[in-house]
């Protein structure tokens, strides 16, 4: 429901302020919207820990990029 997950991560903007809050998902889309920090985690590893963008844009390790190109998972 997108208006619901709108409204969610609008109240994630306003809270993390304040904050640490820790989420899980496999909605990469959602992950860069609402996240500062990410960790991106296989077989319950961390397989990379950095900021959201540079994970995202430039990720240090191969397991990190496949996934995120979804050329794994």
């Amino acid at each position: 429901d997108p208006i619901s997950t709108l409204k969610i991560e609008d109240l994630i903007q306003d809270l993390k302020k304040d904050y640490t809050i820790v989420i899980v998902t496999h909605n990469m889309q959602q992950a860069t919207r609402v996240s500062d920090k990410t960790a991106f985690f296989l077989s319950g590893e961390i397989v990379e820990y950095n900021d959201t963008e540079t994970i995202f844009s430039i990720p240090k390790d191969k397991r990190t990029e496949d996934y995120i190109t979804g050329r794994f998972g």
